[in-house]
């Protein structure tokens, strides 16, 4: 009895591995006929693949089971490879034969399969399921055995009820897995959108700086032109004089030589007469009275500084709007619109720029302008007519433009 009972138990084991090759992965059943195969090389019940079908094409229209439908697409249950259909649906799917006479062969060999023994008693099959115990039994262990005192119920009944719950536990996963791969969709719709927007968004505040940059430089160009005029303007005066001086140390020298040669004459008489004469232009090529002198603090440059501190803060707090600004923005657009009107109604009519202060202009349009602590430097006189003008390297101070940060 021991050998027999080991022998239909190896029989057993080798049917249960047989029949998990055979098991629908929708209905966990064996496959019904047709089985159709699928592009993965996986196989479902045709009944399973329309179900699947219909799932995933909720809005093509069917009519009872049988999809009418041209075409269409749903995932394989076992690798989510997709399968596309053509205008035949489910039924253009290729059956595959050699699983539904493998099929045949195992239920003609099931039913020579004894029914499983229990494992306490073993000559009695395994006929009822405990309740209780959540586990199926014989009949004399629900009467001698363990399971007396349990909630007994018929096998098959209890074998209906969970396979129906598994049914439909399998339809709330293929419908949930659906759902999920409309999400993932729509995140990788979502994440390809960010980066559009935010590319976008980089060139527009690039494009922004250069524009600032470029304020800046044509701002920059202009300040050291002024510099550049005024130091060639300097250099040139300065030229001027060194011409002036060179020239009378050039006369001077002649005199000096002159006088030397009047010096070694010997004859009195031709002495006096080109002494006293002599004497009157050495006199006035000592005198240098007339000619000009500059003065202390003419090499001087530092009236050209500029106080760039301002625009430095305000640059430094340059940044995105806010909605709170966009809101202030709104409201100041209201107030002027509101005092403009006020004052067209007034008789004489005020200019509205009497009215209201200029408006503030954003970083994104124009440069905060940067104001050159400068003075104005006097024209140099000419050398003949007056002698050199004094150049005071004070600057004034005047307070920047006030610009609103956005």
């Amino acid at each position: 009895r021991s050998v027999v009972f080991r022998c239909t138990r190896s029989v057993g084991a080798n049917m249960e591995t047989l029949e998990k090759q055979l098991i629908c992965p929708i209905c966990l059943e064996i496959f019904t006929k047709p089985v159709v195969i699928l592009p993965c090389q996986h196989n479902l019940c045709r009944k399973c693949a329309n179900d699947i079908f219909q799932a995933s094409n909720p809005y093509l229209s069917t009519r009872g089971s049988s999809t009418v439908t041209s075409g269409g697409r749903f995932r394989c249950p076992s690798c989510r490879h997709e399968v596309v259909l053509d205008r035949h649906g489910v039924y253009g799917l290729q059956r595959n034969l050699l699983v539904e006479n493998i099929i045949d062969m195992y239920k003609q060999q099931q039913v020579k399969v004894e029914q499983p023994m229990c494992e306490e008693h073993e000559e009695e099959k395994i006929n009822i399921y405990c309740v209780t115990c959540s586990a199926p039994t014989c009949s004399l262990c629900k009467v001698f055995g363990p399971h007396k005192d349990c909630e007994v119920a018929p096998l098959n009944t209890v074998f209906n009820k969970q396979k129906a719950e598994l049914t439909d536990c399998i339809s709330m996963l293929v419908g949930n897995n659906e759902r999920i791969q409309a999400v993932m969709v729509h995140l990788e719709e979502t994440s390809r959108t960010v980066n559009e927007n935010g590319s976008r968004q980089k060139s527009k505040v690039c494009e922004t700086f250069d524009h600032i940059f470029a304020l800046l430089e044509e701002k920059k160009s202009q300040m050291t032109v002024r510099i550049s005029s005024e130091q060639e303007e300097k250099l040139e005066y300065i030229r001027g004089l060194r011409r002036r001086y060179s020239e009378h140390l050039e006369t001077t020298a002649k005199l000096l030589e002159t006088t030397i040669q009047t010096l070694d004459q010997s004859e009195m008489a031709a002495f006096l007469l080109t002494a006293k004469p002599l004497l009157q232009q050495i006199m006035e090529g000592t005198n240098t009275s007339h000619l000009e002198k500059i003065q202390h603090g003419y090499e001087k440059m530092d009236h050209f500084t500029a106080n760039f501190e301002h625009q430095r803060r305000v640059l430094s707090k340059v940044d995105f709007i806010r909605v709170d600004d966009k809101d202030d923005d709104e409201d100041e657009e209201e107030a002027e619109s509101k005092v403009t009107a006020a004052a067209a109604n007034q008789q004489p009519p005020v200019k509205p720029a009497q009215l209201l202060a200029p408006p503030l202009q954003r970083p994104s349009e124009t440069l905060p302008t940067v104001t050159s602590h400068t003075k104005e430097p006097a024209p140099c006189p000419s050398p003949s007519t007056q002698p050199l003008p004094t150049v005071s390297p004070t600057a004034t101070s005047s307070s920047a433009p006030q610009v609103k940060t956005y």
